[in-house]
């Protein structure tokens, strides 16, 4: 149930996002006006984000400034590279962490993702903190285990103030 004076966290899977609408989509996201979708008429208390620092990808420190300037933590984390080339980037028990850590201070948790490995969260908050817990994500790319489990979904395909399409490249 959604009331004006709730209390509300925002925890966002940068990644998750980031691919799904680059996928998906050929997008990028507006992430200010998913944050307003994501809080509505509620209290904003904290956004957190989880990001990779790449090193090789150019504008991405512009990038985690806008994502400041919106008021938006960031979790920052450098990318793995084994000796094998495989390459390793994983935020999911660092943001189960901090859900989990921060819960007593909201009403309501959003988690901006559609990866499935966070129902045991969704659950935990629900049954043992008492939390309402939405997810927000772009439906073709989400758990449908994520869907069910949450309280409320909020579908963000084909959201046009959410996507802010790729130019492709002149040859």
């Amino acid at each position: 149930m959604i009331r004006k004076n709730q209390r509300v966290g925002v925890f966002i899977d940068i990644q998750n996002l980031y691919h799904s609408a680059k996928n998906v989509y050929n997008a990028r996201v507006n992430f200010e006006n998913l944050l307003s979708l994501a809080v509505g008429k509620r209290d904003l208390v904290r956004a957190v984000g989880y990001v990779v620092k790449s090193d090789t990808s150019l504008g991405e420190s512009s990038f985690f400034d806008m994502l400041e300037n919106l008021g938006i933590e960031l979790r920052v984390k450098d990318l793995l590279i084994y000796t094998d080339g495989e390459k390793k980037a994983d935020w999911d028990v660092g943001m189960c962490v901090d859900a989990i850590r921060m819960a007593d201070m909201f009403d309501v948790i959003v988690l901006v993702t559609g990866d499935g490995d966070f129902v045991p969260l969704v659950e935990y908050l629900q049954s043992a903190r008492g939390r309402f817990v939405e997810v927000v994500s772009f439906k073709r790319s989400t758990s449908s285990q994520l869907r069910d489990a949450c309280d409320r979904h909020v579908d963000l395909d084909g959201n046009a103030k959410l996507l802010i399409p790729i130019k492709k490249k002149k040859k």
